[in-house]
């Protein structure tokens, strides 16, 4: 009969992708559960400490990190560096502004990154080049931290059991349409396909994970890893020294950030855009694993919510497993409601992702002025 075939193959592909959004919701619940949680009254540190910021063009939005850096709690012997990475914007007249001369805090003139150096990595291995701190405590730009945020990752760092490098997630806000449909997928991505515990006491680096936004490592840890040299060229470097870390032996994992710090990625929905084209393709090794992760998104995510639409019950049950995931992994970003467009957000993110390869492709992916 025409038209049974692509009926029964949605039916089939709905079925499937239900299932595998069921099970995927019930992943991120363990993990949630299972999800390092920093102290709320950490103990103070003991230790000197380095807090590192690369900052380029960022006069618009680093008073307020740097506020909350030198408001940090519990912390004795600590440096704050600020790297004016060849801003043409005034970025190191509003650092000094809002440092209102606390002695604690040095900026240090960037140089231009060499050949087959990306900005960012650059930038950092300048920063812990000049740091002295046994711990080195990497926060973006656009990060404001709580007051005891610092204490509390390094409390993580250094518990029970002891990592070598650890990232605090941060609360991501989400601004315009297009921020509050891709925000929330940076922690819901991890949360429902990481499984955690085996991740920290594994070996391999393709199970490490990491958010550069806010990122503490033992600054011995860095240096036998080879620093941020050995990701000179990485889009994704904050994922790639993590797995650095890991290859020189070390240990890495996660923790809940979410009330430790908060990060204003983007200002607007063509900010976020080029943001995440600019990496996107880098996130899953070549164009077929984009194929195979893009597809397979789809199917879990999309194709039951079609379903539904439809009349299948199934698909249903697999559209509200999905956005009972979102729900939970909204204390990273966004609004609990926002949840229902999971499927819209899902969609919006492969379209990302082609178009990430698409300048891959064709050379033309840029940030901040500088090529990828």
């Amino acid at each position: 009969m025409p038209g049974a075939r692509p009926r029964e193959t949605l039916r089939i592909l709905t079925v499937a992708g239900s299932v595998l959004a069921c099970l995927g919701t019930t992943h991120q619940i363990l993990n949630q559960r299972l999800l390092r949680r920093p102290p709320t009254d950490p103990p103070p540190v003991d230790t000197a400490v380095s807090v590192l910021i690369p900052a380029r063009d960022e006069a618009h939005r680093i008073a307020p990190t740097i506020r909350s850096v030198l408001a940090q709690r519990g912390l004795g012997d600590v440096e704050v560096m600020v790297l004016d990475d060849n801003s043409t914007d005034g970025t190191a007249a509003v650092v000094e502004s809002a440092a209102a001369g606390d002695p604690r805090l040095r900026i240090l003139a960037g140089t231009a990154p060499p050949a087959g150096f990306l900005g960012k990595p650059h930038a950092c291995a300048q920063l812990a080049a000049s740091a002295r701190g046994e711990i080195l405590v990497f926060v973006d730009a656009d990060v404001t931290l709580a007051p005891d945020a610092v204490a509390a990752a390094v409390a993580v760092l250094r518990g029970p059991e002891p990592f070598d490098l650890v990232s605090p997630w941060p609360r991501q806000v989400a601004v315009g349409a297009l921020g509050r449909l891709i925000q929330p997928l940076l922690a819901w991505s991890w949360l429902t396909t990481l499984p955690l515990r085996i991740a920290e006491r594994s070996r391999r680096p393709s199970m490490a994970v990491a958010n550069g936004q806010f990122l503490v490592v033992e600054a011995d840890a860095l240096a036998r890893a080879g620093g941020w040299d050995s990701v000179s060229g990485a889009v994704l470097d904050d994922i790639g020294l993590a797995r650095s870390v890991r290859v020189a032996g070390g240990r890495t994992g996660l923790a809940d950030g979410s009330q430790l710090a908060s990060c204003h990625m983007y200002l607007d929905g063509r900010e976020l855009f080029d943001g995440y084209r600019k990496s996107l393709w880098a996130a899953f090794g070549s164009p077929a694993g984009a194929v195979a992760v893009g597809a397979a998104l789809i199917v879990v995510y999309v194709v039951p919510a079609v379903g539904a639409v439809r009349g299948h019950r199934i698909g249903a049950v697999g559209y509200a497993a999905a956005t009972v995931g979102r729900v939970l992994a909204s204390r990273w970003s966004g609004r609990p409601w926002d949840a229902v467009a999971h499927p819209v957000s899902v969609a919006a993110l492969v379209g990302i992702l082609a178009a990430s390869w698409v300048g891959r492709v064709r050379g033309t992916l840029h940030w901040k002025g500088r090529a990828l």
